[in-house]
């Protein structure tokens, strides 16, 4: 592994932090909306390591004028778990690009670890070469939706599709930390997603977790109660828990259905003349409709749990998401996240 800076950061980019590692050469469409988002980050002020392939990392930089004078280091990794294998072959590729990118976080090199490449081998690179914080026995994948008043924080996304009582538990600590941390939230609510608003109401799984949720409340955690799926685009909580497979299926579901919404909206508008006009109006507005609803508005979601900062996005994620994964990052890192998420776990043990 080696690296080569491509020029001498700008003058004014805020040094005092760790890069972070972005994947550069993961995801669908390769290098050239990961090199694209990290030199808008750059001009923002965040250090990036672009880690992949060296020659194809240089020959995108190369066509960002001004890319040079940035905050930008190329970190050669010569190999890449594929959208299309298993998440279990990083084991043994080192020289994977995303293996790279953890091994510069285990190592302090890094901030955090950014990939928009296989979210599987993301997730176990992560658990392979960080570990887990003390008192978790499975991270989670932690993302945000757009809702009433802002967002609401979901997780499991996707990481864990058979759970016990206990994740759910740890992951309501997790969440409440993160929220605090990150988005000022001093006494974050919790809900826990079923299918009806009563304590007994729900499988095994989701009666059990409501119980020791109950029991925790007021201990580092503001239990809400149950809530339902139309709950989580009221945001009725900030945090909402559930399995990895369900939150999943309620995270892929939300972004689908916002994308068809808008593209009635449009229809609408295009329908006559008098739509046409009324759209004109409303141009702006809508902007700001679409910006909301808009995935990339999020940039990537956390794998929280490991013992260390990692980030996974969509396959599919263009610039705009590579440039606010790699934001995020960097406010998670400056907000010393990591050591705040260890700090309450030993808390609770204590």
């Amino acid at each position: 592994m080696t690296a080569e800076a491509t020029g001498t950061p700008g003058a004014d980019a805020p040094l005092s932090t760790l890069p972070i590692a972005l994947d550069a050469v993961g995801g669908d469409h390769g290098a050239a909306p990961n090199v694209d988002g990290a030199v808008q980050a750059a001009k923002a002020g965040v250090p990036v390591l672009l880690v992949g392939d060296r020659v194809k990392l240089h020959a995108e930089l190369g066509k960002h004028a001004g890319s040079s004078s940035l905050p930008l280091e190329v970190v050669d990794a010569p190999d890449v778990i594929g959208m299309d294998e298993h998440a279990t072959d990083v084991r043994g590729r080192p020289q994977a690009s995303i293996n790279v990118c953890m091994k510069l976080v285990k190592e302090g090199k890094a901030a955090a670890a950014v990939s928009m490449g296989h979210s599987g081998a993301t997730m176990t690179a992560a658990l392979f070469t960080l570990g887990r914080i003390k008192g978790v026995d499975r991270p989670a994948i932690l993302t945000h939706l757009p809702a009433q008043g802002g967002f609401t924080t979901l997780l499991d996304a996707g990481a864990n599709t058979d759970v016990r009582p206990a994740y759910l538990v740890q992951w309501a600590r997790l969440a409440s930390v993160y929220l605090r941390v990150l988005e000022g939230r001093e006494n974050p609510s919790v809900g826990l997603l079923s299918i009806g608003e009563e304590d007994h109401k729900g499988t095994q799984l989701v009666v059990e977790t409501n119980t020791l949720l109950r029991e925790l409340h007021g201990k580092g955690v503001n239990f809400f109660g149950n809530v339902e799926g139309r709950d989580v685009f009221k945001g009725t909580t900030d945090v909402v828990l559930t399995d990895g497979f369900t939150g999943n299926v309620v995270l892929k579901l939300a972004e689908g259905e916002a994308k068809v919404i808008f593209s009635w909206v449009k229809e609408a508008l295009n329908s006559n003349l008098k739509s046409k006009v009324g759209g004109l109006l409303a141009r702006d507005a809508l902007r700001g409709l679409a910006e909301r609803m808009d995935p990339s508005t999020y940039g990537a979601s956390i794998l929280i749990g490991v013992r260390g900062l990692a980030f996974i996005g969509h396959g599919s994620a263009d610039a705009k998401a590579v440039k606010n994964a790699l934001l995020r990052a960097a406010r998670a890192h400056e907000g010393n996240l990591i050591p705040r998420l260890e700090a309450a776990f030993k808390e609770q043990a204590g």
